[in-house]
């Protein structure tokens, strides 16, 4: 359908405006990406005028599209969207990432309109990808997500992750509108303005591809109609310049990332400050899903000699979980026979999304999914989250509710080898912000912290190991976050053992050996890595005054460091020390592997009487 000369007019003069809010935002700010945002300003205005489908007023209206920007440096021009469509004020680009201004650099959720943070390039497709599939497997509902996207992320690999997901789960709401400006930050981007190569590339991923002149408004509306109309994603690539509209930096290598030289004469060039004002088009309201939930029955396993290893407890807890609660989605990274969400999927499968050896987007479709209003359980090997690791972090900044368990974890897996021992992950999620570390020691304590994690908020992450342990708790025990468990104690003991998961039970052979030596040793099961339970760790150092940690993952920045963490700001510090991983592992048997790495019972019984002796 023809553009008519009114709405042609119209998309001109807010693409217009667009571009001069972008700037006079970056130059109060004196910095920014104004002219990442000049170029994509004709696409946004068109999308805003006619073909987005929201209601500012309702943000949580489930009926909403839903706008990603993946370029998050364009958020000058997502911000003049949001001037013209009057849901903040013109005033406000003035405090553009000032101190305490919700128009941060990077677009975040302390906008009620922004889906997730973005910023880390390479991330917003994903995560569209996962709003899309939420939107079509398990809300049954019609809205588009559109996400921008600039050529030069097209670089990541994280992007053909995406493309590749969405073409197998044919997401035709999803739309990728890719900027093709020709320049990065440092110069000209792989492929230019060659738009044709990325359509080759894009559509052998299943993706429809549409190639237009991102400056021609009316070949933007037929592109976003031929879109909306598609059965299959749709990528439009739109050959742009940066800086469009103003001279001194059109298609100029150089000014990226920084304000026009002269603000006001561009300003001017544009034709001056705009007040165009737009109905952005409403869906009809529909109530928010709300999730039905049952009482939990956990699994519950008893103290009879049999060995139950924490992954397949956490496997057997997150089945009977999807029974209780109806929003629980569960997601997989081809190992779901190795993390045990096998469970779940023969149990819920229509909950359970295999996202294949791609866990960058299995992150990012599970934090799509939380958008949504779903809670979703990842998980893959401890080792393999380091891949994904930029999406946790991102999640974390922009508020996600994730529940991530990391399976196979330390030396113990036995003869695998280093590639597949996760020996960071600790480390790794403890500095996230706002994040939960839990690792289990055996099946009843895992299944109880499993349920925990569902009431939390945050980022959750859950540590399980390979092999089978005794079960030392019976179902009838309680685990808190934030709290441990006193597994041995007298009123005259020597020294604290400080373990978690596969050392509590070389800790508790450690205390054997040193009481029939004479060593009285308390011995700590510290689940709950962070939040630690402070308390507990300094009553135990005021108590013995000598603390031995012994963890199976690197030693820096896991158990033994959150134990010290523990003394900051106290009066009296213990002495410590602490046992973990030193060296490189090879192949070995899991027991050899503890024995290598220092971290068995010997070892623990040898730093004790170490500490005895000083």
């Amino acid at each position: 359908m023809a553009v008519a000369a009114v709405d042609h007019d119209l998309f001109v003069e807010l693409g217009r405006q667009l571009r001069v809010d972008a700037i006079r935002a970056a130059d109060f700010a004196g910095s920014g990406h104004p002219t990442s945002s000049m170029s994509a300003a004709d696409l946004m205005a068109v999308l805003l005028a006619r073909h987005l489908r929201y209601d500012f007023e309702a943000s949580r209206n489930p009926a909403n599209d839903h706008l990603i920007f993946s370029k998050g440096h364009a958020s000058p021009l997502l911000y003049a969207m949001y001037v013209a469509a009057g849901a903040v004020s013109p005033e406000e680009l003035r405090w553009y990432r000032s101190s305490g201004s919700r128009l941060q650099g990077h677009p975040t959720p302390a906008l009620p309109w922004v889906d997730a943070a973005t910023g880390a390039l390479g991330q917003g497709l994903g995560i569209g990808a996962g709003i899309a599939l939420a939107g079509q497997r398990l809300d049954h509902r019609d809205f588009h997500v559109w996400v921008l996207c600039g050529d030069g992320e097209l670089a990541e690999g994280s992007m053909w992750e995406a493309f590749e997901h969405a073409g197998y789960e044919r997401l035709h709401n999803l739309i990728a509108i890719i900027d093709v400006n020709r320049l990065g930050q440092r110069g000209p981007t792989r492929h230019g303005w060659d738009t044709a190569a990325y359509a080759r590339r894009i559509g052998a991923f299943g993706w429809h591809t549409i190639e237009i002149d991102g400056h021609d408004v009316d070949q933007i509306d037929a592109a976003y109609a031929e879109a909306k109309d598609s059965n299959l994603p749709t990528a439009i690539l739109a050959r742009t310049r940066k800086g469009k509209g103003v001279r001194e930096v059109e298609n100029a290598e150089g000014a990226h990332g920084k304000p026009v030289p002269d603000a006001e004469e561009a300003v001017a060039e544009l034709g001056g400050p705009g007040s165009v004002r737009v109905e952005v088009a409403s869906p009809e309201y529909e109530a928010p899903r709300h999730p039905d939930l049952h009482s939990l029955s956990i699994p519950t396993y008893e103290r009879d000699g049999r060995k139950v290893a924490t992954r397949t407890a956490f496997g057997q807890a997150l089945a009977m979980l999807g029974h209780a609660r109806s929003d629980l989605v569960v997601l997989d990274a081809d190992v779901s026979d190795s993390t045990r969400t096998s469970y779940f999927a023969r149990e819920h499968p229509d909950r359970f999304f295999e996202c294949y050896i791609a866990e960058q987007q299995m992150t990012a479709t599970a934090v799509g999914m939380s958008v949504r209003g779903w809670l979703p359980f990842a998980a893959t090997f401890a080792a393999f989250w380091s891949r994904a690791f930029d999406f946790v972090r991102m999640a974390s900044i922009g508020g996600a509710d994730l529940c991530l368990a990391g399976s196979h974890a330390g030396v113990s897996i036995g003869p695998d080898g280093p590639s597949q021992m996760g020996l960071e992950d600790l480390a790794a999620f403890r500095a996230l912000w706002r994040s939960t570390v839990l690792y289990p020691c055996d099946a009843n304590q895992t299944v109880h912290l499993t349920a925990a994690m569902a009431e939390h908020s945050g980022i959750r992450y859950l540590r399980t190991t390979r092999e089978d342990l005794p079960v030392l708790y019976g179902p009838e025990e309680t685990f808190s976050v934030g709290g441990s468990k006193v597994l041995r104690r007298s009123d005259a003991d020597d020294v604290t053992i400080v373990a978690a998961g596969i050392t509590v039970h070389e800790a508790l052979r450690a205390a054997d050996v040193l009481a029939d030596s004479g060593i009285r040793a308390r011995v700590v099961d510290l689940y709950s890595i962070k939040p630690v339970d402070v308390a507990t760790l300094r009553a135990a150092a005021a108590d013995t005054g000598r603390i031995v940690t012994v963890e199976d993952h690197w030693p820096q920045g896991g158990l033994g460091d959150a134990v010290l963490d523990a003394f900051t700001g106290a009066t009296a510090m213990p002495a410590v020390i602490k046992l973990g991983v030193l060296a490189l592992p090879g192949s070995a048997t899991p027991t050899e592997q503890l024995q290598h790495a220092g971290i068995d019972a010997d070892s623990v019984v040898e730093a004790a009487q170490e500490l005895m002796a000083v």
